[in-house]
């Protein structure tokens, strides 16, 4: 049942005036579900019992944590139907799709147990002493990482399950042993409620600490803020906009103790279409991308935005096609009045920009919020002269760049900003031919792509999900993917310790049977 409260660590609590409610795009009009916003009193209250939570939690066994990920899954598949209609609800998304996002949910917290039941992410690193060493004896040194306390994780708009209470950010930072403190989203409060009772009862099912896990409801950026500003919060995990992610990273450097703030944010995820693969399968290509631009009205982090190629025929082709089947697609409802007011606002914006040419659009009268796709053309001068057309458009929206040769191709990509993604249509053989290009491509993103489209991201340990800035606010870490656990961990060493106070992962009998590097070589061997 939704309440409209917030989780204060295991507790119900709503104790704040403020209040708002969620609203349903598709019908458009608000949800009968009203949320209390979080008071000061709520939020330090929350950040107290994390802090106390973290003194016991981080001490807490893999194989507990990973039992606690796994009584998470559980308890949100237990959730049934009543999980499902609010998703709907609150997005305007189809039912295969919030299916789909639970699966996926389900399926981070289960890839994270079982990376806690391998445990080689604790990274342990043992130099043994050698006493007889000349001209100086080599003292015993062993290194492994160690959660680094309380998280602030913010749920995005567009994955109301599995970016948000209990997605990849709040999964990644219990399993490293951190407690975890949810700014839930306001555009799916009531999902994020529903999900948030479903980790309460799997905290109370395996014994974890009141305060591992709070929930708080704000409509507004005041409680987000003050979250991230309080001294009991040690980091940031974040998925949104440009301006949102700077904004808490800025905030955070300026706390008497700075902390990290991991922040996915926007991404036109550049596409280059080299002459090979629009000869060999251009109507293919061009089909495939109508489906990728659409795909969840364009609401896709990595929505391919930008279109890159030489002037040519084949080109010309791919772009006649695209605009084609394009059109031929039926707008789908955005996640909010307020999402598509923005995405209709940046689509003119960038429409009336001088010496651009709208390739297609779809004009037909839709229901209220629904995203009218549209596609661009420019010439690559042209863009590069107009860093508006930089920008990313949230919605159904793409740029194609006609560059006059392989050279502007190059130039057009060394001066974008960092992206996620990076895709590259074409053969073996132009790999070869067009290396700059690549290579160029590479140095602007997070993940290569060859022969795909980037909208689907693989939850797997050789995903990375983030890139240079501002696509993300550390490209050296990934927010997808068994890898994420790296950023809510630090490393400590242990110079001359007993071994009867050791963590067991530096203990000489190697009590876990974990993969570590002794001595320089990879074993899961005693010493």
């Amino acid at each position: 049942m939704i309440t409209g409260k917030n989780y204060i660590g295991n507790e119900l609590s709503a104790k704040g005036n403020i209040t708002f409610n969620t609203f349903d795009p598709k019908l458009n009009i608000p949800t009968e579900w009203n949320f209390h916003e979080a008071t000061d009193g709520e939020i330090d209250t929350a950040a107290e019992k994390a802090q106390s939570a973290f003194k016991v939690y981080k001490n807490t066994s893999g194989e507990q944590r990973a039992d606690f990920l796994i009584a998470i899954a559980e308890e949100i598949e237990g959730l049934g139907d009543v999980l499902i209609e609010s998703y709907m609800k609150e997005s305007g998304l189809p039912e295969g799709r919030a299916k789909g996002e639970r699966g996926r949910t389900m399926g981070q917290l289960r890839a994270f147990a079982n990376l806690l039941e391998e445990g080689s992410w604790i990274d342990a690193t043992i130099d043994t002493a050698q006493p007889e060493r000349q001209p100086l004896p080599k003292t015993d040194i062993r290194k492994m990482q160690v959660p680094i306390g309380p998280i602030a994780v913010f749920g995005s708009s567009n994955f109301p399950l599995a970016f948000s209470t209990a997605g990849g950010d709040t999964a990644s930072a219990l399993a490293a042993g951190c407690p975890v403190i949810v700014k839930s989203h306001p555009m799916h409060a009531g999902t994020g409620e529903l999900v948030a009772s479903a980790m309460i009862r799997a905290v109370e099912r395996t014994g974890m600490p009141d305060g591992v896990f709070s929930n708080l409801n704000s409509s507004g950026i005041e409680v987000g803020q003050k979250l991230v500003m309080h001294p009991n919060v040690k980091g940031v995990g974040f998925t949104g906009s440009i301006r949102g992610g700077t904004a808490l990273y800025q905030l955070a450097n300026e706390r008497k103790e700075p902390i990290p703030v991991f922040a996915e944010m926007g991404s036109i995820n550049p596409v280059v279409a080299l002459p090979g693969a629009l000869m060999a399968k251009g109507e293919d290509w061009a089909k495939s991308y109508a489906g990728s631009i659409t795909l969840g009205a364009g609401q896709f982090c990595t929505n391919p935005g930008l279109l890159l190629g030489v002037k040519g025929k084949e080109l010309e082709e791919f772009g006649s096609i695209l605009g084609k089947e394009i059109e031929k697609i039926e707008p789908g409802c955005m996640l909010h009045p307020n999402i598509h007011k923005g995405y209709e606002k940046g689509k003119e914006e960038l429409s009336s920009q001088s010496k651009t040419e709208v390739v297609a659009s779809f004009d037909t009268e839709v229901p209220p919020n629904y995203g009218k796709q549209r596609i661009l053309k420019v010439d690559g001068s042209d863009f590069m002269a107009n860093p508006k057309l930089h920008q990313e458009v949230f919605g159904p929206f793409s740029v194609l760049v006609q560059c006059e040769n392989t050279d502007e191709l190059e130039k057009v990509i060394d001066q974008l900003e960092g992206q996620l993604t990076g895709t590259v249509l074409g053969n073996e053989e132009e790999l070869e031919n067009y290396g700059p290009v690549v290579e160029a491509l590479k140095n602007r993103v997070g993940r290569l792509i060859f022969n795909g489209v980037p909208t689907g991201v693989e939850v797997c340990p050789s995903m990375q999900h983030g890139g240079p800035f501002p696509a993300s606010t550390d490209s050296r870490f990934t927010s997808v993917g068994t890898s994420a656990i790296q950023r809510w961990v630090r490393p400590v060493s242990y110079q001359n310790w007993p071994q009867n106070h050791l963590p067991d992962a530096l203990k000489d009998n190697n009590p876990l049977g974990i993969m570590r590097l002794v001595d320089g070589k990879y074993t899961t061997s005693k010493i």
